[in-house]
Formats: structure tokens, C-alpha cells, sequence
């Protein structure tokens, strides 16, 4: 089974039944502290009539205590429903703590919970400690033992303000969601407008040109063949100049940079519930072929990880190096999972092998991964070297 047809993410509604089921679930817990007026009413110490009130009463006081609850969500404003809601389980909290009794005193500690988990904080300020008031109002006047009172105003003050804490913190999550939305759409909006710019600058002159020439070798063509066949050269060679020029564009857009692996690898790994220690840049002046090398192998080495090797933390490293040979950048993924499966290598490893033989870079596989306890047989490190000749600055 999916584990998203189960889960109800923070501030997101319940999609499916199975949800709804598993939320009420969590909400249904809360209802424990009802043991006291159920106990009320089977002691047998009340009438018939009154126990069936009671019964009737509790079963009505707690289907719109969830209906208020599960119907509301945290975006919603201070609109009057949620104030009439209240207002009923207050009234019936007060008829039955009358009617009733002690033990239904708890009631009330409920329709502070209420208050706030459906109210914005500015209302539900100061309108928990007037239900806790009232409780402790209604309690004296009916002269209740007092350490019952006194044993329900701290929960009735703390479930109320604690539900207020939990909806605001839900707000800021989901506006941080739309955020992280609004800003996803509007990067993909402005790399639309700059490839749609880009392809205007390269083949707005080329297209303008070869139109240009089309129509003078059009007018040439009847009296001056010799000519309009010169133009007719000329448009072929501005036309394969133009898809050059796309082909090139394209290239660019399709070629991936280690600043943008990345910045992938760590939404990957965090994605996948893994401590992720990435570099937060890479170095500047890395020649275009290496730092596409590199970004290639990265990206399949986070992949593997993610994947296949049930780690907890990986460790990312961009190193520079001087060795005889000149200058190297080195990089290396470290996890701590399961290690290598076997020791053919698989194509990811292959890709990455012929990648680097093509700038003459090395790469090396060793068991064991960051952290203590991840020694041999136990983790994977992969560790790859390009060579930069004077492109970086000098290292320590």
C-alpha cells in the first residue's frame, strides 16, 4: 500500500476515506477524558430521565465537538459558523454541568480545545480564559469540591492556547508550501521567457535575413539567374548558421551544472528522509567539460543513494587538489548505507567511468561511509578526480 493513500501531511486536508478514518482517529483520542461524565452516567446515581438526558446530551455535545473540529481547516477566517458552533457547545457544556453535576465540568476544558483549533489567535486570546473563567465561575456557584475546579483550569487554559500554537503552526506551513509553489512557478515562467528571448536574439536576424533574400532572389530570378542563385547560397548558409546556433542553444539549456546538481542533491536526500551534508557552492572557474563531468556523476551517485542504499546520512565534498599531474577537483559521495552489492560494476558506475575518461579523470569505489561505525562492509564511498590545469586558485 502507498504510504500516501495513509498519511495526512500537516496542514493538508484528508483526501480519502482511509484518511478522514485515520484523522478522526487522532482527534478520537482526545476523547479519553470523557471518562468522567460516562462514569457519571452508568454509576446509576441519577434518574432515568437524567441519564437519558445525560446520554443524549454527551452524545450531541461530542458529535459537534468533531464535527466542528474535523470540518474546520486552519485557513479558514473568523467567520460567525465556527462562533455559533462554540456558542452551542458552551450552552450545552453549562446545561449539563447544571443538570449534572461535577464530573461534567470537563466539558468545558473541550470547548476551550475548540476555540482553539478553529479560531484565529487574536479572538481566541481572550476568549479561552473566558471559558476557563466560566468554568471556574459555574464550579464556585455550585459549590463543586474546588480541587476538582483547580485540577481542570490548567488543561482548559493549556489545551486551548497549545491548539492555537498547532493551528498557526499549520498556517505558516501551508503558506510555506505556497510559497515554495509560487516560487517553483515563477522560476519556470522566467526560464520560459528567457529560452523564448534567447531564440528570438538567434533567429530573429537569421529568419528577418532569409526572408529578405527570399524575396530578392524571387525578383532576381527571371532576368538574373546568376544572381538570384548567389542569394539562394546566401540564405543556405544563414540557415545553417541559424541551426547551429539553435543546436548550440539547446545544448546549453540541456547541460547540467554542478550548482544546480547540487542544490538537487540536497532536496533529493532530504526528500528521501536522509541527513544530507552538501557543500553549499561549488568552486568557482571550473572549466565547462569537468564541471559537466562531475555534475553527471553527481547526480547518478545521489540517485544511487537514494535508491538502492537504505542510508541514513551521505556527505558530499568538492576538494581541490594539487597533485603531480597538476590540478584536480575532486568529488566524493559517502553514505552509510547497505555497500555495494557486488563487484561487477552497473551502469551508472559505466556511464560515469566513460564520462570521466573522456576529460581523463579517475574514479575509485571503497566500502565504509561517514560517521562512526561505518567501517568496512558497512557504507559506500564514491570518490572521482578531474583535472582543472590553472583554472582554480591554489589550496592550502
Amino acid at each position: 500500500m502507498n504510504d500516501d493513500e495513509t498519511s495526512v501531511g500537516i496542514g493538508r486536508p484528508p483526501a480519502n476515506p482511509r484518511q478522514r478514518w485515520i484523522k478522526l482517529l487522532w482527534v478520537g483520542i482526545w476523547l479519553a477524558f470523557m471518562s468522567a461524565p460516562v462514569k457519571d452516567l452508568t454509576d446509576g446515581g441519577h434518574t432515568p430521565w437524567a441519564t437519558a438526558f445525560g446520554t443524549l446530551g454527551l452524545l450531541t455535545f461530542v458529535g459537534a465537538y468533531l464535527l466542528l473540529v474535523l470540518s474546520r481547516t486552519p485557513m479558514d477566517g473568523d467567520d460567525r459558523s465556527a462562533h455559533a458552533w462554540i456558542a452551542f457547545l458552551g450552552a450545552l457544556a453549562v446545561l449539563l454541568t447544571l443538570t449534572l453535576g461535577t464530573p461534567w465540568l470537563v466539558l468545558f476544558v473541550y470547548v476551550a480545545v475548540s476555540v482553539g483549533a478553529t479560531l484565529p489567535l487574536r479572538t481566541a486570546g481572550w476568549l479561552i480564559p473566558a471559558v476557563t473563567a466560566a468554568l471556574v465561575g459555574l464550579g464556585l456557584t455550585a459549590d463543586h469540591p474546588r480541587e476538582i475546579i483547580t485540577a481542570l483550569v490548567f488543561p482548559a487554559l493549556l489545551g486551548g492556547f497549545s491548539m492555537t500554537g498547532v493551528r498557526q503552526l499549520i498556517r505558516t506551513t501551508i503558506e510555506l508550501r505556497e510559497a515554495r509553489a509560487t516560487v517553483a512557478q515563477l522560476a519556470a515562467n522566467e526560464e520560459r521567457l528567457r529560452l523564448a528571448r534567447d531564440l528570438h536574439d538567434l533567429l530573429g536576424h537569421s529568419l528577418s535575413l532569409i526572408t529578405l533574400k527570399s524575396e530578392l532572389a524571387g525578383r532576381m530570378l527571371p532576368g538574373h539567374p546568376e544572381q538570384a542563385a548567389a542569394q539562394v547560397a546566401d540564405i543556405e548558409k544563414v540557415s545553417r548558421q541559424a541551426l547551429v546556433d539553435v543546436r548550440s542553444a539547446v545544448t546549453g539549456y540541456r547541460r547540467p551544472t554542478l550548482p544546480g546538481e547540487l542544490a538537487g542533491a540536497r532536496t533529493a536526500l532530504a526528500a528521501a528522509g536522509i541527513t544530507a551534508d552538501v557543500p553549499a557552492e561549488a568552486p568557482d572557474g571550473i572549466p565547462q567539460e569537468p564541471e559537466e563531468v562531475l555534475a553527471w556523476a553527481l547526480r547518478e551517485a545521489v540517485t544511487n543513494v537514494v535508491r538502492h542504499s537504505g542510508a541514513r546520512r551521505c556527505t558530499v565534498a568538492l576538494t581541490p587538489r594539487q597533485t603531480l599531474d597538476g590540478r584536480v577537483l575532486e568529488l566524493s559521495v559517502a553514505d552509510d548505507g547497505v555497500g555495494p552489492s557486488g563487484t561487477k560494476p552497473g551502469n551508472g558506475l559505466t556511464g560515469i567511468g566513460e564520462r570521466l575518461a573522456a576529460v581523463d579523470g579517475t574514479l575509485i569505489t571503497t566500502a565504509g561511509g561517514p560517521g562512526p561505525g561505518s567501517g568496512q562492509g558497512k557504507g559506500y564511498t564514491l570518490t572521482l578526480s578531474v583535472p582543472l590545469g590553472s583554472a582554480l586558485g591554489s589550496t592550502e
